[in-house]
């Protein structure tokens, strides 16, 4: 199939599904709630998260040299350095699993070590400190503290294990690109690149600002009211800067590489979405599992409790800041605050989505060792917190 027609083809699927008219159909859960959620995210979240996500992936390929991923994440990298910058790359974007995916495709499949490319993939989406701050505001400081903590923790601790599990793959990939660690000779200043990059993510970011709620501080309103002049701003700024610092033939390779990440992801995020939608529904609205069996089992402390509380967030889809109503509900249907921190360490930071592409980056093996270690050691902190708390009161 020729490349216009595939454009077109996923041009008339998403219009499909921004406009499913899911209200007439004569059948409800749990095929109802999984084209509900898929008409939710093609409105809220394809055009302004998904789309600019793409497009940094895109410049990401494009636009900074192999020789640079290589040289500050790639295997010889300084590994305080790497996984440092990795670590804390979610306080700047406040992005879901599924957003942060072309990005973490981007600078692995640039040369990027698979620690720090794994330490980012995690810390992308966990590490919101919108989120943070709303955690601790409306479920208590304490899970704020220890979310913001163990997700910081949870990002070097897992890439670090996943380079030493396959330490000889690394290697090996690092032999292939040795001979591109040396050779930084960037088109444009690194200042120019730095300003590019932080001119984009400053429209994912303003673009997807979440509206004020009661309490929230005066800034956070100032903000929301300029939103748009904000986004249009940097809009305007990356154009400027397209068009002074980049080659034509630049600009077509981005768009093209942009592209080719739209195609490779977003067939398997639907798909996620669809089969998450069947099988969880969306809060407040049931799907094959029913709500009350989950709320029955993560009450307590248990390791039971805990390690269902893990595995039901990895699999559920959360975007940005849901998390929190929904843990919300669930502490006041009885969930234990150990499987309520369980939840919120592995829930963000993956999806049924979200394991579906990462497969098709990094390969089966590799996901189901970086997935069962998330589960673990939310399953661990979990129990952990929970006998702290107890012990408390």
């Amino acid at each position: 199939m020729k490349e216009k027609n595939k454009f077109l083809l996923m041009i008339i699927a998403f219009f499909g599904c921004f406009y499913l008219p899911v209200e007439i159909l004569p059948f409800r859960n749990p095929i109802f709630e999984a084209l509900t959620l898929v008409r939710w995210y093609a409105r809220e979240h394809v055009l302004l998260c998904l789309v600019p996500a793409f497009f940094i992936a895109g410049a990401i390929s494009v636009f900074v040299s192999q020789a640079s991923v290589i040289k500050y994440f790639g295997a010889k990298a300084n590994k305080i350095l790497a996984y440092g910058v990795a670590s804390i790359s979610g306080t700047i974007l406040a992005v879901c699993s599924c957003t942060v995916l072309p990005l973490f495709s981007g600078i692995y499949k640039r040369g990027a070590g698979l620690g720090p490319a794994i330490a980012f993939l995690y810390s992308g989406p966990a590490i919101n400190v919108l989120a943070i701050i709303m955690t601790a505001r409306i479920l208590g400081w304490e899970i704020g503290v220890a979310r913001a903590i163990g997700a910081i923790i949870f990002s070097i601790v897992i890439g670090f294990i996943m380079h030493l599990i396959f330490i000889k793959e690394e290697r090996a990939k690092e032999a292939g690109t040795e001979l591109f660690a040396d050779r930084v000779n960037e088109p444009r200043a690194l200042w120019k690149n730095a300003l590019y990059f932080g001119a984009m993510v400053g429209f994912l970011i303003f673009a997807n600002w979440a509206s004020p709620q009661d309490g929230d501080i005066a800034l956070w309103t100032s903000i929301f009211a300029a939103k748009w002049y904000l986004t249009i701003g940097f809009l305007v700024l990356i154009g400027i800067m397209l068009f002074r610092w980049f080659k034509k033939d630049e600009v077509s390779g981005w768009i093209q590489s942009s592209w080719t990440f739209a195609k490779q992801i977003i067939p398997l995020l639907l798909l996620g979405i669809i089969m998450a939608g069947l099988l969880l529904g969306r809060p407040d609205h049931e799907g094959l599992i029913p709500s009350g069996l989950i709320e029955k089992a993560v009450g307590g402390n248990s390791l039971l409790s805990n390690f269902f509380a893990a595995i039901v967030g990895a699999f559920m889809y959360f975007a940005t800041l849901t998390e929190v109503p929904i843990l919300q509900g669930l502490i006041g249907a009885g969930m234990g605050k150990g499987p309520a921190l369980a939840l919120l360490l592995a829930g963000p930071a993956l999806s049924l989505p979200n394991m579906l592409v990462i497969r098709g980056v990094i390969g089966t093996k590799k996901t189901i060792v970086y997935v069962s270690l998330v589960v673990a050691m939310a399953t661990i902190s979990g129990i952990i917190f929970g006998s702290i708390i107890g012990g408390i009161k």
